[in-house]
């Protein structure tokens, strides 16, 4: 029983030793392949003039070969002499350009090239490529360490001809440029031209009214009432401009032609106004300007009417003929004048002479009345 009861006690402090004999064995297995799979950090920076930048990056390609080389002879490496060591490429430039301040250097970074060999050393040196507890079947496969140096191979070599290409002298672009000048003189280009101030201020006031119209329909979606409100405010502003273009067609249509109503005996237009003006220049002759002035009013009052713009009613009164005329017609403002020639002397007896019979022509010319 002694014997029973010491084993089971010995079994159960057994279990937690032993699955702290796993977590210790787990854990050195994936130590070595974490700090594998790490790029070792960067050596810091260090300042070097064109040429420098040049020879580092031939020393770069260099090590790019002899990683490749090692892969293919598939042999561990040596201590100490391994050929896809990150830490082989060594610090990050600063390249100082001809005719540039140092104080704007291009930097120039080689985390892509310490991953490359990284992963190239993993692969070296065997380490396991899976990591407990994670997918054993990812979407992405990582590319290949094979690949990966020959693309670095390649970026090198197109770093190191940009390089060189700067130690050149300027280039000269004059083919590019009757290139370009042979492409801008076809037909498609030539309604191009600069943007004129007319043309930025229409474009300023369409993007603002685009943004106003934008905020009133975010506002009709947060308050449905104020849509209603705008539809209204715009319906009453339209229905208000047509009653007012409704009025001033009205107004216009008071002068207009009746050819259906013949003139009244007593009408102006029943006697030509050229009858009318040579009494006005018989009275005229004989000194009597009152009476001139009456018949160039009446003759002026013929012409009108017989062109049609009113109906002929020999019942109107100066005023009322005046008013016939809408206020946009350019001859009011004659006959305004000439009525007020004619109702001072004819009306109000004021004295005329030959100056106003001679005003009252000139007005009445202006209305079509020539001289005979």
């Amino acid at each position: 029983m002694s014997s029973l009861r010491s084993g089971s006690r010995d079994g159960n402090a057994g279990a937690p030793a032993s699955l702290v004999s796993v977590a210790l064995l787990v854990l050195a297995f994936t130590t070595p392949y974490a700090r594998a799979q790490q790029p070792s950090a960067n050596a810091g920076w260090q300042n070097v003039d064109l040429a420098g930048y040049r020879r580092h990056l031939q020393a770069l390609d260099a090590v790019v070969a002899d990683c490749q080389s090692q892969l293919k002879l598939k042999t561990p490496p040596h201590a100490g002499k391994n050929a896809c060591d990150p830490s082989r490429v060594g610090p990050n430039d600063r390249v100082e350009w001809p005719g540039v301040a140092a104080s704007q250097a291009r930097e120039v970074r080689y985390d892509w090239l310490r991953s490359a060999l990284s992963r190239a050393e993993n692969k070296d040196t065997g380490a396991p490529t899976l990591v407990l507890g994670a997918n054993t079947r990812p979407k992405n496969p990582p590319a290949d360490a094979n690949d990966l140096l020959n693309q670095a191979h390649q970026r090198l070599g197109i770093d190191e001809q940009h390089a060189a290409g700067r130690l050149a002298s300027n280039p000269s672009y004059a083919d590019q440029r009757k290139s370009l000048n042979a492409i801008l003189a076809q037909r498609e280009y030539n309604s191009v031209r600069k943007v004129s101030v007319r043309d930025r201020i229409l474009e300023w006031f369409d993007n603002l009214l685009a943004r106003i119209l934008m905020r009133l329909a975010e506002m009709g979606g947060r308050a449905p009432w104020a849509g209603r409100l705008l539809e209204i405010v715009l319906l009453g502003g339209i229905c208000v401009l047509l009653i007012w273009f409704l009025v001033r067609l009205e107004r216009s249509a008071r002068v207009r032609l009746v050819p259906d109503i013949e003139s009244g005996p007593g009408a102006p237009s029943a006697r030509e106004w050229q009858l009318w003006l040579k009494d006005a220049q018989a009275a005229a002759a004989t000194g009597q300007w009152r009476q001139a002035i009456h018949s160039v009013y009446w003759a002026s009052i013929a012409r009108l009417e017989a062109g049609r713009l009113w109906p002929a009613d020999r019942a109107r009164t100066p005023r009322e003929y005046l008013g016939l005329l809408g206020g946009s017609d350019p001859r009011k403002p004659t006959l305004t004048a000439l009525t007020r020639s004619f109702e001072r002397t004819w009306y109000g007896g004021r004295e005329a002479g030959a100056i106003d019979f001679t005003t009252a022509l000139q007005l009445a010319a202006e209305l079509g009345v020539a001289a005979l």
